[in-house]
């Protein structure tokens, strides 16, 4: 089972598009190969909800990034050698050299460059293999051959390589010699070839990712039960900012909302947004932008930060936030446990509406204990009425400091509610009135 994102969530987070620059994709999308960035697309896809799964593939990741190999194949040529496995399947010798010969013919009477392809295919195989070979005896004198993520891709390449038909030289290959080449990498090495190149591509993906971790001092997280219901962040930060404020966040079943204010540039939606690309990352087994974290598993993560309307269906953008929450709504009430992100409730209708509204929705998700909620926005008096409801709310604001006139902003939470407006300060600011 995977979890639960759907669109809306992935456009507010950024979390997929290969041509976005912003995404989070992109910024682990530095592989070498293309079967590892199909490899990376799928995990963006399809994240975890089996903290044993999880835990175990950040394992793999923790590996790389204190071994700190590097990734020495060439994409060119790998992508020859499967293109190489995918065309050709010549389980017997004799069909392998019928069809050999036949291309060889081709070749000479009709100027066809099948056999050419076929050579570069077989070349490019050779190459692979002999990298390989030197890379395995690297990891045998390193002692990482064995109880490793390396396991698997030595144990299959040294099966291949013991073969003594398998000849690796390059250098005045005759007709036959060329066919039994052929036959071998095409037929009885074919499944184990085509094996050990998707586990090359995994290898690429994980030294690829690590690196991304060690170079902008990401960290891995703890994945436990669902049972746990328990979220612990220290330092969460957004991975796409470089020297992003860093902040602690704590969820569990007594205290499963936090209740966000600030004013407008304080730092909501960055933080709202950094906390579920955490959470997104943590459940595929990545990387995370925290100095720590546990979390236990969740079934989704549902989204509300850029809710548009619909002019083909005749929405609102107030009536698609309510649809927004209806179908969050209907989650927590069908017994999911999902984590939940509203920047500014309401912020579509009127301010009296949107008090109420706010009030009646928080207040009532304090009742969905396996949920984990963050609620921003600009009607602190809402927060005022919710703190004598219980404890089971969180109050913490982004505070905004006056230097002459001039807002500045620590980024940083602090405990309480806050009632800074600074809209018509940046307005005056920014010489509007003047100009009209």
């Amino acid at each position: 089972m995977n979890l639960i994102a759907d669109k809306q969530t992935l456009d507010d987070l950024s979390v997929l598009g290969k041509y976005n620059p912003a995404s989070v994709f992109n910024l682990f999308n530095k592989v070498k190969t293309r079967g590892a960035e199909k490899l990376l697309d799928s995990m963006f896809q399809h994240p975890l909800t089996d903290p044993d799964k999880i835990n175990s593939r950040s394992a793999t990741f923790r590996y790389f990034s204190a071994s700190k190999i590097s990734f020495p194949f060439e994409d060119s040529v790998l992508q020859r050698m499967e293109s190489y496995l995918d065309e050709g399947n010549d389980d017997s010798y004799f069909l392998a050299l019928l069809k050999t010969g036949r291309k060889k013919v081709a070749e000479v009477l009709v100027k066809d460059d099948a056999y050419q392809l076929e050579l570069t295919g077989i070349e490019s195989s050779i190459q692979m293999l002999k990298t390989s070979k030197e890379l395995a005896a690297r990891l045998q004198l390193e002692g990482r051959d064995k109880n490793s993520p390396w396991s698997k891709w030595v144990t299959i390449l040294l099966n291949i390589l013991k073969d003594s038909g398998l000849n690796l030289a390059t250098e005045n290959r005759s007709f036959l010699q060329t066919v039994k080449l052929h036959h071998l990498l095409t037929g009885v090495f074919r499944d184990q070839l085509k094996q050990l190149l998707e586990l090359t591509y995994e290898i690429d993906l994980f030294i690829t990712v690590a690196e991304v971790s060690n170079e902008r001092n990401f960290t891995y997280a703890k994945a436990l039960p669902k049972e746990k219901n328990i979220l612990i962040a220290k330092d969460v930060r957004h991975p796409g900012l470089s020297n992003a404020v860093a902040n602690p966040l704590s969820f569990n079943r007594k205290s499963n909302i936090l209740f966000l204010t600030g004013a407008n540039m304080a730092g909501k939606s960055t933080l709202m947004k950094a906390t579920g690309i955490m959470i997104y990352l943590a459940h595929m087994g990545f990387p995370v932008a925290a100095s720590e974290l546990e979390f236990s598993v969740l079934d989704g993560i549902y989204s509300s930060v850029n809710v548009p309307d619909d002019l083909n269906m005749g929405y609102s953008h107030f009536y698609a936030e309510v649809l927004r929450v209806k179908k969050v709504a209907e989650e927590v009430a069908a017994g999911k446990s999902i984590f939940v992100i509203f920047d500014e409730l309401f912020k579509g209708t009127n301010v009296k509406d949107a008090y109420d509204a706010t009030l009646a929705v928080t207040d009532a998700f304090t009742a969905f204990t396996d949920c984990f909620f963050i609620i921003s926005t600009h009607i602190f008096e809402a927060g005022h009425a919710l703190m004598e409801k219980g404890s089971q709310i969180q109050f913490e604001f982004l505070p905004t400091v006056m230097k002459a006139n001039v807002p500045q902003y620590t980024y940083r939470l602090e405990k309480g509610i806050t009632a800074d407006r600074q809209g018509m300060i940046i307005i005056e600011n920014e010489g509007i009135l003047e100009m009209l």
